[in-house]
């Protein structure tokens, strides 16, 4: 488990905890309205449930970055089911809209990095939407690129991206 670390600017990694479920769903409402041009779909997700969920899998990780005691980031991660054990699916990646371009987003996928090092994961997948420029801008600022077993389809409704996990 990864222990708290700040970094810049007041800014805390650490473990989220299943109480700050709806925190975490309203900020990743927050995020994903961002690119959805009709707001996000209503399909009848529990998001505070799915998000105490994930806090509580022992088999995954939900790392949250806290600034001024305000939650401003979150990241949900876990070996992806049926995977090889050196393999981690980066699920949900968030940050506040307020706090886009602020060291928030590099902060907390660096802390993603070091854990997935830690578990001893050699590489990290990920869907990102089609539409969300913004997002895949940044994971390519970071080293991620498309998964060539995965390329694009006609129906797709997500892009499918991979990262090397560095070394020490």
């Amino acid at each position: 488990m990864i222990r708290a670390h700040r970094t810049v600017d007041s800014l805390l990694i650490r473990t989220a905890l299943a109480v700050e479920a709806p925190d975490i769903a309203a900020l990743h409402r927050r995020a994903r309205s961002t690119y959805c041009p009709d707001g996000l779909p209503d399909d009848g997700t529990d998001w505070r449930a799915r998000w105490r969920e994930a806090v509580e899998r022992p088999d995954g990780h939900v790392l949250c970055a806290v600034r001024d005691a305000r939650l401003v980031g979150v990241a949900s991660f876990r070996t992806p089911q049926g995977g090889p054990a050196e393999t981690v699916e980066l699920f949900q990646f968030h940050v506040d809209p307020g706090h886009w371009r602020s060291g928030v987003g590099t902060a907390l996928h660096a802390a993603c990095v070091e854990q997935w090092r830690a578990d001893g994961g050699r590489e990290a997948v990920l869907e990102v939407h089609p539409g969300n420029r913004r997002a895949q801008a940044f994971y390519a600022r970071r080293g991620w690129t498309p998964d060539p077993r995965r390329p694009p389809a006609e129906d797709d409704h997500h892009l499918h991206l991979r990262f090397t996990v560095p070394g020490e």
